[in-house]
């Protein structure tokens, strides 16, 4: 069974360039193994990511990142079963901040602000979707 879950968290410190690769390239090496596809979204501290896969595999993955010291305030805003990825082209996708459109920030919250814990994580979704829609998730593989 498909589940798709997304989850929001702040950054327990400061989350260098380095630091971000480094998550980057061990979800990319250790997820395809577990069949695990999603896209992460990094910004002024704070992680909006998405996790698809076996629910299995996806709870375990969320217990090992809700423990993660990188990561605090862990919050679940979306969990469900699905019949189908929508992420199925990332072991894990990043948004690319930098390709954002302002206003598209501003389409699904009150500021041009990622904060996804002042939206719904339905909002947060419809965000991500655009964003591929868009070409804004880069790094792929």
């Amino acid at each position: 069974m498909l589940v798709r879950l997304m989850y929001a968290s702040r950054a327990a410190t400061g989350m260098g360039p380095e630091a971000l690769a480094a998550i980057l390239r061990q979800s990319r090496s250790a997820n395809p193994a577990h069949g695990i596809t999603g896209v992460l979204c990094y910004s002024e501290g704070i992680f909006l990511q998405v996790l698809e896969g076996g629910r299995g595999a996806v709870n375990r993955l969320y217990n090992r990142i809700v423990a993660d010291p990188r990561h605090r305030g862990s919050e679940l805003m979306l969990y469900e079963e699905v019949n189908e990825r929508r992420f199925a082209g990332w072991a894990m996708g990043q948004v690319a901040l930098s390709r954002l459109n302002p206003s598209l920030l501003l389409k699904y919250s009150e500021t041009a602000t990622l904060d996804p814990f002042v939206v719904s994580g339905t909002v947060s979704m419809a965000l991500f979707e655009e964003l591929v829609a868009t070409a804004s998730v880069a790094c792929q593989g």
